[in-house]
């Protein structure tokens, strides 16, 4: 571990998979993953959790592989929250400023973020980014960077993403059900826009879509400023579904072929047809591929349509130079790309996380885990922001047996392994007894 390296861990609470990984990150934005832990998803529908239980259980599993691959533990989290009840406004403030020589400092710029957090929402509804657009200085307006310049009034544009209070206590039980404590809920787009985005694009202008199992995740960026964000609240479930009920064929099936045969453009497809195993001993189903994919496709264009109209509504559709780029399990569809091209007119690029990693896993290297990965990443951007001390500590914990040499090849130092090891057992003895009992 290098000394400016930081332990970040974070758990992505997804419809299809819940992913929890630890990582080292470096001052420079580069992720070294430690170890990850998958299970699937349990309880969790179109991004929100509905069986705190069942996804609690879920969590536990992919903590303990993670930290089992590691030899590390951790008890703090950053985790991910999207779900069809997010939503995102506009909004401007300002404020006069009392310094004796009207400098702007960068508390002014505090006390106006503050403010955000107090304005009116809905009932059963609470802010979960404010995040400030540009600012205005007297007549001064487009202004990125007020502080050091000399004003008597300063105003600003923010961009707020609230969602609902219930959904977000649901994912901080789930965490601590599973002996974890929750250090901030960031947005799913956002973790997954800073894993695949590079300042080029952010500059140039750039749609994220990040094409998940139970919503499909918007973030638009330009001139280096997040400007729209937006969760249509379907994915790939709902093609699995259509092509489960289309085919009259079992849910498991109709994911398997479609991430085996299908593809994003019925054309494209061949004649041929596959066989799916029958239901309880019965003969085997044929189906034709061409039309598998024309059901992909339909509900793809769904997709991509509502994506369009997110785009349209930011006001910054004419300003995406750098096009969209598309991220998550749905990316890996084939032709999708040249879908999406052909339904926005716009240059497409596949987004994969590799650009933040230090070291190349092809095993981690996958849309999939891009929102995984920004969390990392946007965990050690806020702690180093809030001044936080970033430096690396050792691990809490080894998890499991490491070479002891020869001197220090006790009775005492073994009893101590040992020991670690139980306490570890007895945290997560739900999680064993569930395995006995499969067993």
């Amino acid at each position: 571990m290098m000394e400016n390296e930081k332990y970040i861990a974070a758990v992505d609470i997804g419809t299809t998979k819940i992913v929890a990984i630890i990582g080292a990150v470096t001052e420079d934005g580069k992720v070294r993953v430690l170890g990850m832990g998958k299970s699937v998803s349990k309880g969790v529908k179109r991004g929100v959790v509905l069986n705190i239980e069942e996804t609690a259980t879920a969590v536990q599993e992919a903590v303990y592989q993670a930290q089992l691959e590691s030899k590390l533990t951790f008890n703090e989290v950053y985790v991910g929250i999207a779900g069809q009840h997010i939503k995102s406004m506009k909004n401007r403030h300002s404020k006069y400023i009392q310094s004796k020589d009207n400098e702007i400092t960068q508390t002014d710029l505090d006390e106006l973020l503050n403010d955000m957090h107090n304005i009116a929402l809905d009932a059963g509804e609470e802010i979960i980014h404010v995040i400030p657009q540009n600012y205005t200085v007297d007549n001064e307006s487009g202004v990125k960077q007020p502080v050091g310049m000399f004003g008597k009034r300063l105003e600003a544009n923010f961009h707020i993403v609230v969602g609902e209070i219930s959904s977000a206590k649901h994912i901080y039980k789930c965490i601590e059900r599973a002996g974890l404590k929750v250090k901030k809920m960031i947005l799913e787009p956002i973790a997954s826009a800073s894993a695949v985005l590079t300042t080029d694009e952010k500059e140039a202008g750039v749609a994220m879509v990040d094409i998940g199992g139970g919503t499909t995740d918007v973030a638009i960026y330009y001139d280096g400023i997040l400007r729209h964000t937006a969760v249509i609240p379907f994915g790939g479930d709902v093609i699995t579904r259509d092509i489960k009920e289309g085919c009259s064929i079992l849910q498991r099936h109709a994911e398997k072929i479609k991430i085996q045969f299908g593809t994003a453009l019925g054309d494209a497809a061949p004649e041929d047809m596959v066989a799916i195993p029958g239901i309880s001993g019965r003969e085997p189903k044929m189906v034709s591929l061409k039309y598998l994919s024309k059901i992909i496709q339909a509900r793809m264009e769904e997709i991509i349509d509502q994506v369009s109209y997110e785009i349209d509504n930011s006001g910054f559709a004419n300003k995406l130079g750098a096009g969209i780029t598309v991220t998550g399990g749905g990316a890996l569809l084939k032709h999708i790309r040249q879908l999406i091209t052909y339904k926005t007119s716009q240059d497409v690029h596949i987004g994969y996380p590799n650009r933040c990693l230090l070291i190349d896993n092809p095993d981690i290297n996958l849309p999939m885990f891009s929102t995984s990965i920004g969390l990392l990443l946007n965990g050690y951007m806020l702690e180093k922001e809030s001044g936080k001390q970033v430096t690396v500590k050792e691990p809490v914990a080894n998890l499991v047996e490491e070479e002891i040499e020869e001197e220090d090849n006790t009775e005492e130092n073994i009893k101590k392994e040992d020991n670690l090891i139980n306490k570890f057992k007895e945290r997560f003895h739900n999680l064993f007894d569930d395995k006995d009992q499969k067993m």
